[in-house]
């Protein structure tokens, strides 16, 4: 049964990253439970644009939690309080009568923010093009499937390259890592033989990239798991240590 509710919303606004920020407080009525969390949003921009004030900016694409772009710490938590959703697929009906809620952007010196809940993170589109791909020539698709992979690597490949690139590990972390991201990266095609001739390689150029975009270190705090809308493991941290270890002591790049 279809009901509503009204809140208390204190939203970050920021006109660019010259400026300096501030939580504004609107008071929303009637809000359907069967919402989506950026559906509110939108009724709130409709209410502004129609007052003659600048809409509350946000990313958003797909709206299936598939695509990665939207994001915001919702009362302190990545993408909201349910586990293992995006902020797109998280509904109002996770919320209670007279509820406040604090909504601002990912907070990370790698992530600068845009304007109001907007930040950049092509940092970690940099991460991918340090070394998140394959180059060597693997042969045709016949060729690769004649390639035997046991099942429990494929899947452990496929948990891996479920990561869909949100940023919300960087914003939970305390240290502002993006070690689960480049983790989960690499481990996606340090699992697979078509990813074994680069794997050094990646490595070093990925984690270097990472330390020069002014991402923090890990100290496995574990909030990156806990608030991952995928659920990506930890234990791709664990083999990106242990593949830029090897690489370190093996590789010949500079």
């Amino acid at each position: 049964m279809t009901r509503t509710i009204n809140l208390t919303l204190k939203i970050w606004r920021q006109k660019g990253p010259e400026f300096k920020g501030k939580f504004e407080t609107y008071n929303v009525r009637n809000i359907s439970t069967d919402m989506s969390f950026l559906e509110m949003i939108d009724i709130i921009n409709e209410q502004l644009t129609l007052d003659g004030k600048d809409p509350i900016v946000f990313d958003h694409d797909c709206r299936e939690g598939i695509c990665g772009t939207c994001g915001a710490m919702v009362n302190g938590r990545a993408h909201g309080p349910e586990k293992g959703t995006t902020l797109c697929q998280l509904h109002m009906r996770h919320f209670s009568e007279g509820d406040t809620i604090v909504i601002e952007p990912w907070r990370s010196r790698a992530f600068p923010v845009i304007k109001d809940l907007v930040v950049d993170r092509s940092a970690l589109d940099q991460i991918i093009q340090a070394g998140g791909y394959i180059s060597v020539n693997t042969g045709g698709a016949p060729d690769a499937n004649t390639l035997p992979v046991p099942q429990e690597i494929a899947e452990k490949a496929m948990d891996a390259a479920a990561c869909i690139g949100c940023g919300a590990c960087v914003a939970a972390c305390p240290n502002a890592a993006a070690m689960l991201f480049t983790g989960a990266k690499v481990s996606q095609l340090a699992l697979l033989p078509q990813g074994k001739p680069e794997a050094a390689k990646r490595a070093l150029c990925m984690v270097r990239k990472m330390d020069e975009l002014h991402f923090g270190n890990c100290t496995n705090e574990k909030e990156c798991e806990v608030e991952c809308p995928k659920e990506i493991s930890i234990v791709n941290i664990a083999r990106l240590n242990r593949e830029f270890m090897k690489a370190g002591f093996f590789s010949t790049v500079p």
